[in-house]
């Protein structure tokens, strides 16, 4: 181990930690455009092909904790270094897959590096100067929303020229490249956590979620009130009560239920957890929307590539609001600015849902989406930081990343069901799936602004209180975070 003289220095750590986490962020969302294509050519359905990005995110929502957990246990750049191999043992076996169930098997296996999310926080809390750990989690959470935004942009380019194989190679590339550079230069923790996985808890936290997906994905076809989803439903909440009573009495949780407890800590992560179902159905089918040949009665015959730059204002609003985001909470409070990201998104679905005929009213849409997006997430991570001990931020941070990936699971599921109700006769679904679709996620965002208003203003209080508004201003909009009930802000230039 190296001498604390010796120490990687704080950036060179946050440039590795970067490239691992922008690695699994892309793989997120690189496949979406392209699940059309890969649909044709592993010669499988609409609705079975959104597996390949469902079965992503549902592992990713069951190896955060865990992989998050061993980290702490054995060492946080270890497990960082083996969840990146995992995304690339994935990688490469989702490149040569020829069936879907290796497609599926493969996304699985690239679902263990959700792992890098926890791991990175716990690596910048170790790491980072005090007064910069904050800042430092609030880039590394933007990354994981803005790097799902440049994946549909960049999808279309690579499989033009390339082939869809090609998102899967260049994702391997950068992974293998990333996890020789957290071996080389990022220090392991100089502090290991003594505990143990609660493996009942993982385990029945995989059977609710697996039961809730499941019976979601399949009740078009099997019906919604048909035994085998009645079955499923039931079984998911018998399962998640056991995993919360469970996870309650554990010396060691998996999710700490007393720090999920504080009210600022739920009712962030109900938005989070609506903020993904929102984000990610919206990536996930958008792009279908808007390859559908115009003979469908809508539709605007786009290329991957198309529909990729008609996406591309989403992720370029999310990353400028991002640089401004920390000003706007300084200014008017992170909870005033994520009701407002909310009902900016809520409004550009509305949009998508009536207005949807011209070329300008998706890219309007698409701009506003990134706005909201952009505005929410950012706040998220700071209302997390500022609501919890600093030991915590790490912990409190991946899990509010990690809730928003199960929702992501859940919307990408509900979004697929709804569109597959509306196929017609010739397999297209009918323009009302889409519409219904939208509408369920202007919803989805409505009910996140209410959400919002449900979490106490963040304020100054005493010492020791872990709720607090940044008593002082903070340089060039960084995040804010507390340290023993003391307010400290990013102090670079």
């Amino acid at each position: 181990m190296r001498s604390p003289a010796t120490r990687t220095h704080h950036q060179v750590t946050f440039g590795v930690l970067a490239i691992g986490v922008g690695a699994f962020a892309l793989l997120q969302s690189l496949v979406t455009p392209a699940l059309p294509t890969i649909q044709a050519a592993l010669h499988t359905s609409q609705t079975d092909v959104t597996w390949v990005l469902t079965a992503y995110l549902l592992s990713a929502s069951i190896f955060t904790p865990i992989v998050g957990r061993l980290g702490d246990m054995n060492g946080k750049r270890k497990f960082f270094v083996i969840a990146l191999l995992a995304l690339a043992v994935g990688s490469l076996l989702a490149a040569v897959a020829t069936s879907l169930p290796v497609m599926i098997l493969a996304r699985v296996i690239q679902g263990v590096g959700g792992g890098v999310l926890p791991l990175a926080f716990g690596i910048i809390r170790d790491e980072f100067p005090a007064e910069k750990v904050g800042g430092a989690v609030g880039l590394i959470a933007a990354l994981t929303a803005i790097g799902a935004g440049f994946g549909i942009v960049l999808a279309g380019p690579i499989v033009t020229v390339l082939s869809y194989q090609w998102l899967f190679w260049i994702p391997l590339i950068m992974v293998l490249v990333a996890a020789l550079a957290a071996q080389l230069f990022v220090p392991e923790s100089r502090e290991k956590t003594p505990a143990r996985i609660n493996w009942w808890a993982a385990l029945l936290m995989s059977g609710w979620l697996v039961a809730l997906l499941v019976a979601v994905s399949r009740a078009p076809s099997w019906g919604w009130t048909s035994v085998a989803v009645l079955g499923l439903l039931v079984s998911a909440v018998v399962l998640c009560v056991l995993w919360v009573i469970v996870e309650s009495r554990s010396v060691n949780p998996l999710i700490d239920m007393k720090m999920m407890a504080i009210r600022q800590v739920w009712a962030t992560n109900l938005v989070a957890l609506l903020f993904g179902v929102a984000m990610y159905a919206l990536l996930g089918f958008l792009p279908a929307f808007l390859q559908t040949p115009s003979e469908a009665g809508y539709g605007f015959d786009a290329s991957i590539t198309q529909s990729g730059v008609m996406l591309l204002p989403q992720a370029v609003f999310m990353f400028l609001v991002g640089l401004v985001a920390g000003r706007l909470a300084q200014r008017f409070g992170s909870k005033r600015v994520l009701v407002m990201g909310s009902l900016i998104a809520f409004v550009a679905l509305l949009m998508l849902a009536f207005a949807h005929a011209q070329a300008w009213e998706i890219y309007l849409a698409t701009s506003m989406t990134g706005i909201g997006f952009g505005l929410a997430f950012a706040s998220m991570s700071n209302i997390i930081v500022n609501s919890v001990p600093r030991e915590q931020t790490g912990v409190a941070s991946g899990m509010n990343a990690n809730i928003r990936t199960i929702g992501g699971s859940l919307g990408a599921a509900v979004v697929a069901s709804v569109v597959a109700a509306h196929a017609g006769p010739t397999g297209i679904p009918a323009e009302s799936g889409y519409t219904n679709s939208f509408l369920l996620l202007a919803g989805a965002m409505l009910l996140s602004a209410v959400a919002g208003l449900l979490i106490p203003q963040i304020r100054r209080s005493k010492v020791g209180d872990h709720v607090e508004e940044p008593a002082v201003p903070l340089r060039h909009g960084e995040l804010a975070m507390v340290a023993g009930g003391t307010v400290v802000g990013d102090e670079s230039e």
